[in-house]
C-alpha cells in the first residue's frame, strides 16, 4: 500500500523520466545505424549525432517556423470569422426547416436576435469587469509559472536524455540489478525487445507523420485552400498523437475553407478521412512491419488511462507506454507467469 502510494505521488516524475528514456532511445538508434554504416567509437557516434540534429533543427527552424509562424497566426485570426460564418450556416439551415415545419414566416429570424438581446443584457457592469480582469491578471501571473515549470521539466527530460544515451549499458545494468539474480539474464533479454519496440515505433512514427504532412499539402494546394504550410506541418505533428490528433488537425483547414466556400470545408474533411485511413492501412502498415502490434481499442483504452493518471504529456507518450507495456505483458505475466502454470496443470 505504501509503495502504490509512493508511486502514485510520484507520477509525474516518473513520466518525465520515461520521456527521457523514449529521445534517449531515439539517440541510441540514430548512434546504433551511424557506428553499423561506419564503426567508430560510441562517444564519437554520439557526438556526430548530436551536431547532426542541432544542425537539422536549427536550418528547419529558420527556413520553417518564420513563415509558419505568420500563416499560423492569420490562421487563428481567421478561426473567428469561419466561426461567425458556420453560426450563420447553421441559422440558415435552422430557418429553412423550421419553414418547411412551421411554414415560411413562422417567426423567421426572431429567436436568433432574441438569443443575441439576451446575450447583451447579461454583459457585466463595471464591478464585474474590474473584478474579472483581476481574475485575468491573476490568471497570467499563474500561466507565467507554469511556464516556468515546463521550462524546468523540459530540461530534466533533455538532461536525463542525453545521460542516459551516453551511457546505456550502465544504466541498463543499475536496473537489472534491482530484480533477483536467477531473472536478470531474461530481464536483460526483455528490456532488449522494449528498446527495439520503441526504436520501430520511433522510426515508423516519423516516416508516417511526414507522408502525412506532405499528403496535406498536396491534397490542399490542390483544392486552393489558404495557408498550406501551417495547415501541412500541424497534420504531420498532431499525427504523433493517434485518434485525438488526426481529429484536431481538421479544425484548422476547414476553418479556412469555410471562410471561401461551404463545399471546400466538405471537401478537406474528406482529403483528411481519405489521408487517415491511407495512413491507417497503407502506410503504417508498411514503414512499422516489426513494431508491436497494438489493436485501435487498446490504443484507444491507453490514450484515456495515460491521460487521466499522468495528464497532457500522457495523452503524448501513450503509444509508445501502451508498446513497451505489451512487450513486458507478453515476455512477463504470459510466458514467464501463465505459460509455466498451464503446463504444470496439463502435466500428467
Amino acid at each position: 500500500m505504501a509503495t502504490s502510494v509512493l508511486f502514485w505521488s510520484l507520477r509525474e516524475v516518473l513520466i518525465h523520466l520515461f520521456a527521457g528514456i523514449v529521445l534517449a532511445m531515439a539517440l541510441c538508434t540514430l548512434v546504433g545505424e551511424l557506428r553499423t554504416r561506419k564503426p567508430m567509437p560510441r562517444s564519437m557516434a554520439l557526438l556526430i549525432c548530436l551536431v547532426a540534429l542541432a544542425l537539422v533543427v536549427g536550418t528547419a527552424t529558420a527556413i520553417v517556423v518564420p513563415p509558419f509562424t505568420e500563416q499560423f497566426h492569420q490562421l487563428l485570426l481567421q478561426l473567428p470569422s469561419a466561426a461567425k460564418e458556420l453560426w450563420k450556416l447553421a441559422i440558415g439551415a435552422i430557418n429553412q426547416t423550421s419553414a418547411m415545419v412551421y411554414g415560411v414566416d413562422n417567426n423567421k429570424g426572431g429567436w436568433e436576435e432574441q438569443l443575441f438581446a439576451n446575450g447583451l443584457n447579461a454583459l457585466p457592469d463595471g464591478a464585474s469587469l474590474a473584478s474579472g480582469v483581476r481574475e485575468g491578471l491573476q490568471g497570467l501571473l499563474g500561466l507565467a509559472g507554469n511556464l516556468g515549470s515546463g521550462l524546468v521539466q523540459l530540461l530534466f527530460v533533455l538532461a536525463m536524455s542525453l545521460m542516459v544515451a551516453v551511457q546505456p549499458t550502465a544504466y541498463r545494468d543499475v536496473a537489472i540489478s534491482l530484480l533477483p539474480s536467477f531473472y536478470r539474464r531474461r530481464a536483460r533479454s526483455i528490456l532488449s525487445q522494449c528498446g527495439d519496440a520503441l526504436s520501430s515505433w520511433m522510426v515508423g512514427v516519423l516516416i508516417s507523420s511526414f507522408c502525412v504532412a506532405l499528403l496535406a499539402a498536396i491534397g490542399l494546394s490542390l483544392l486552393g485552400i489558404k495557408l498550406v504550410m501551417a495547415n501541412a506541418l500541424l497534420a504531420g505533428m498532431l499525427n504523433v498523437i493517434p485518434n485525438v490528433g488526426p481529429t484536431l488537425s481538421t479544425i484548422f483547414p476547414m476553418s479556412v475553407a469555410l471562410l471561401d466556400a461551404p463545399w471546400k470545408a466538405v471537401a478537406v474533411l474528406g482529403l483528411y478521412v481519405v489521408i487517415q485511413n491511407l495512413e491507417s492501412y497503407v502506410i503504417t502498415p508498411s514503414v512499422m512491419h516489426h513494431q508491436v502490434k497494438l489493436l485501435p481499442g487498446l490504443t484507444l483504452t491507453a490514450q484515456f488511462v495515460f491521460t487521466v493518471v499522468f495528464g497532457p504529456l500522457g495523452l503524448l507518450l501513450a503509444l509508445p507506454l501502451a508498446v513497451v507495456l505489451q512487450v513486458l505483458i507478453r515476455e512477463v505475466v504470459i510466458h514467464d507467469l501463465l505459460d509455466p502454470w498451464k503446463k504444470k496443470r496439463l502435466a500428467p
